[in-house]
């Protein structure tokens, strides 16, 4: 088999864990990026839900593509399972993405897409409701918080705007202040 591509439109953007030959801005079309997946394991417990980024339907999607070397292949794509894969709330897919490098060339990608028959599916939240699971989400892989806010950092550091997250982020920053300021 030969090379692979990666979509990352998350976590993956400013930790993908794999090594690459590049990384590139690409769009994804027919999804959008949202905080529309329940975390029970990296960013929060089931007791304790964090909630995480998925590619849901719908719109489309600025992110970053990775290529990698084809000897890394399947080591990646075995890494990538365990990581996206940990309670089976994304499917799989293999996808057109449009690289933003100038060339509008159009590769096939690895990118992970909510499945919304899994019970983590969370759907379209309310701010207030969105704000308050990544306020005390703590899993595996650290605090909810911290995850979004590096998102939205790795995204502008892109020269791209999640208008949305954004949102999200400037919310939680305050709130951060807020109880800073209180203590």
């Amino acid at each position: 088999m030969g090379e692979l591509w990666v979509f990352g439109y998350g976590s993956l953007i400013w930790r993908p864990g794999f090594p690459f030959l590049e990384a590139v801005p690409a769009r994804l079309a027919g999804f959008h990026r949202s905080l529309c997946i329940y975390s029970h394991v990296h960013r929060g417990t089931p007791e304790q839900p964090g909630l995480v980024l998925g590619l849901d339907r719908g719109g489309s999607c600025l992110g970053r593509v990775f290529r990698v070397d084809a000897q890394h292949r399947d080591p990646t794509i075995a890494y990538l399972r365990e990581r996206e894969q940990a309670t089976a709330v994304y499917l799989e897919r293999h996808l057109p993405v449009t690289l933003l490098d100038g060339s509008a060339r159009r590769v096939e990608a690895v990118a992970y897409v909510a499945d919304r028959r899994h019970p983590q599916y969370a759907g379209r939240l309310d701010p207030e409701r969105q704000i308050a699971l990544v306020s005390t989400g703590i899993g595996q892989s650290g605090i909810n918080r911290d995850y979004v806010l590096s998102t939205v950092a790795a995204l502008t550091d892109l020269g791209i705007r999640d208008a949305a997250l954004a949102r999200i982020a400037a919310a939680l920053a305050e709130t951060a202040t807020d109880r800073t300021a209180a203590e």
